[in-house]
């Protein structure tokens, strides 16, 4: 076959996201909400009522752009993946700050409608990892960062650390997890604190999965910041 011509483009895909309220209406937190591979908005939005039924906020949840068609069996359960990783260093960046742009031109876009007085994203494993790139990419626009069995990747913030310093961190990690390391989570927290950031790693006797336990301790630490609590 004679090849004519041939080049690259690019596509967009419809990402649903949903915004909700909880509490009185004036200023308060704007929480984001990054859920885990293989599942889906509507999914971790269930998982997350212990946290959206008791904080007065704007909770803010965004499914992943990429679809998972490998890890579930019906199409209704499909799941959805915040990058892709194919064991290449820059490409795995190249699409965390590709998601990071489309997570960002979302809350660019609810902003002018809501009071937000502060902004916390939270991410569970693979959200974990896409949550604490944005938060400390996107540093003027975050004030807190929670990550639920995942990874702050301390590697790619160099020369970002005076900038970051306000922000606050929360790591919360099975250490029974053979998913991610525990251990290597808490060794780049500790890179964090070395560097003056206000980052707690708060350790939970179970495995990779999401439990109560781990939600307990993110209300507890958003309640000891000032997070209001609805009454």
């Amino acid at each position: 076959m004679d090849i004519l011509v041939s080049g690259k483009t690019s596509f967009k895909v419809e990402v649903p996201y949903r915004l909700g309220e909880t509490g009185p209406k004036g200023p308060k937190p704007l929480i984001i909400y990054l859920h885990g591979a293989g599942q889906h908005m509507d999914l971790f939005e269930r998982k997350m009522k212990p946290l959206t039924d008791r904080f007065a906020a704007y909770h803010l949840f965004i499914q992943g752009p990429y679809a998972e068609l490998d890890r579930v069996k019906y199409r209704e359960k499909f799941g959805y993946s915040w990058y892709l990783y194919n064991g290449r260093q820059g490409s795995f960046v190249k699409s965390l700050e590709y998601t990071a742009e489309f997570i960002q031109e979302i809350v660019d876009g609810v902003l002018p409608y809501i009071k937000a007085d502060r902004v916390c994203v939270l991410g569970y494993s693979m959200g974990g990892y896409q949550a604490a790139y944005f938060a400390t990419t996107r540093w003027k626009h975050c004030n807190d960062l929670v990550v639920i069995g995942g990874r702050v990747k301390t590697e790619l913030l160099a020369g970002k650390w005076s900038k970051i310093k306000h922000l606050g961190v929360l790591a919360v990690h099975g250490m029974k997890d053979t998913v991610v390391d525990p251990l290597k989570q808490k060794e780049h927290i500790d890179i964090l604190r070395s560097h003056g950031l206000k980052a707690d790693f708060h350790p939970v006797n179970s495995e990779h999965g999401l439990t109560n336990t781990m939600l307990n301790a993110v209300s507890d630490w958003w309640k000891a910041k000032g997070y209001p609590v609805q009454t």
